[in-house]
């Protein structure tokens, strides 16, 4: 296996959990590079299901490092309750102090992070942008402000005072002034600090450099990603965007391997395409159709529990996170929730309502979409169960028809299909 970016492809929970956990058993180090706990994926294994937010989903297997790189931001009440959720359904505890590592350099969301999220999300109104609440915009905000609190400054004392000294009076004067938000005082920002240490203790690698300079000679490193490159800070669907580069070129940085270290990119797509939030969706299904794909691929987030806005699969979309994504090729989930559609649609340009011109580019400008509709290509459903499929030669042929123009009108060959939530019911072209 070479060394491979898993990057969500639409606007997140395309099933990368999944797709990762398969790819993790030929990789020997898996790197979360960007994304907080506001990130959601769920692994089915031995009919159990695994719920990750922080943790590489890799740490299902035994003999594999799971790291935490620096792109990452921490909530750590969310990052010790997670880890004491997968424990309870049986990783145990040992397995987590040997496996799993925390850059020193990703960064902390403090409460104060979360507070002026969720008041500056239940403020904006019906203009909301649809945030988790999880603060964590507001903590990458801190980071390129250049006040952030990171993992390596708990355990240094007189720098966390220093930079507390710094913080918090310019932190307080907005909570204050502001938002109308409790302050913090020295002693009590000091005393969560000394929480969260205890809390990162057993994980903090330190030695990242000396593990990260022996996995890019000896070893298969396989980059994780969260959310997807609609929800990309610079190329999706601004502003209704997560706060970090869930991009291919996202996870040298976030990784801290750079991008000579990349040798493959994977695009999970879904074989339709879902929205949970705000924002703008040329292909949204409001009717039956909409519900009906919605109940049987289980659309509701993992995170927030939200359900999730459905539509046909968008090429225009998908063209354009080829593109700026920098996808190699295609790993398809979902496939089988048409097996009992009779007809199946397929969006490959978008028609302006009001000057009749057709685009097969992606329109940046969101504010726009309003004006666009899909133009839609039909194919005939397979009306057939897919699940237990185990070659690709062995797919309904309407099934392969529908798959062939998808990767033409994509601009990626497809090389993963997935049919079901298992780890066996995958197909590898």
């Amino acid at each position: 296996m070479k060394n491979t970016v898993v990057v969500g492809a639409q606007f997140g929970d395309e099933g990368k959990a999944k797709i990762t956990d398969l790819l993790a058993s030929n990789a020997d180090v898996i790197i979360r590079y960007q994304g907080g706990s506001n990130a959601g994926h769920t692994v089915v294994y031995n009919d159990k299901k695994y719920k990750f937010h922080l943790v590489p989903s890799g740490i299902l297997y035994e003999g594999k490092t799971c790291f935490v790189g620096a792109g990452v931001v921490i909530k750590p009440d969310d990052f010790q309750k997670e880890i004491n959720e997968l424990i309870a359904e049986g990783i145990s505890e040992e397995h987590f102090k040997k496996a799993l590592k925390v850059h020193p350099l990703a960064h902390i969301t403090m409460p104060w992070h979360t507070e002026v999220d969720g008041y500056s999300e239940n403020s904006l109104g019906k203009n909301k942008i649809g945030t988790t609440k999880k603060g964590i915009g507001p903590t990458y905000t801190d980071k390129y402000a250049r006040v952030g609190i990171r993992v390596e400054d708990l355990f240094n004392e007189e720098t966390l005072s220093e930079k507390l000294d710094v913080i918090l009076p310019l932190k307080n004067k907005m909570l204050d002034k502001v938002y109308n938000l409790n302050t913090y005082s020295k002693d009590e920002a000091m005393a969560l600090c000394a929480k969260y240490r205890k809390i990162f203790a057993p994980y903090v690698c330190f030695e990242w450099q000396q593990l990260l300079d022996d996995a890019k000679r000896n070893k298969t490193i396989l980059f994780e990603g969260a959310q997807g490159v609609l929800l990309d800070i610079d190329y999706g669907t601004y502003p209704f965007v997560t706060s970090s580069n869930p991009v291919g070129g996202g996870a040298g940085v976030g990784a801290s391997v750079g991008p000579l270290a990349i040798n493959e990119v994977i695009g999970v797509f879904k074989a339709y395409i879902t929205r949970v939030g705000e924002g703008p969706f040329v292909t949204e299904l409001l009717d039956e159709t909409g519900e009906k794909i919605q109940k049987i691929g289980a659309e509701f987030g993992v995170t927030t529990g939200r359900p999730r806005r459905c539509g046909w699969f968008d090429a225009v979309i998908a063209k354009y996170s080829v593109l700026v994504g920098g996808l190699s090729s295609i790993a398809l989930t979902k496939l089988d929730v048409f097996d009992t559609f009779e007809t199946i649609k397929l969006c490959t340009a978008y028609k302006n309502k009001k000057t009749g011109e057709i685009t097969e580019y992606y329109p940046t400008n969101v504010y726009t979409h309003k004006d666009y509709e899909p133009v839609y290509e039909e194919f005939k459903g397979w009306m057939s169960d897919t699940t237990k499929v185990k070659h690709f030669d062995d797919l309904p042929n309407e099934a392969k028809i529908y798959l062939k123009r998808l990767e033409e009108v994509s601009g990626a060959p497809i090389k993963i299909i997935s049919i079901g939530p298992d780890r066996e019911q995958t197909i590898f072209v």
